[in-house]
């Protein structure tokens, strides 16, 4: 008996979650984190590495760690 209340609240909780969540896309909010590579930044990462910078100084230069530069150049070259 008492499972059954369990998955009946289980399932009410989840109910509730998916329509909070439907409401905010329904108000333009996004869930998750802001990315750090926005257009302008990856075309001054990308003009850096033609310019012969190293993913370490393009990360230093621009603010962002090294492994974000490496994610979205590989990304973009693959």
């Amino acid at each position: 008996m008492m499972d059954a209340f369990a998955e009946l609240e289980r399932h009410l909780i989840h109910q509730r979650t998916m329509a909070g969540l439907q409401a905010a896309r329904a108000k333009g909010r996004r869930g998750g984190r802001p990315t750090v590579m926005d257009p302008d930044t990856l075309a001054a990462a990308r003009a850096r590495q033609a310019n012969g910078q190293t993913p370490t100084q393009i990360a230093k230069a621009l603010g962002v760690s090294r492994a974000t530069i490496y994610r979205y150049i590989n990304h973009e070259s693959a």
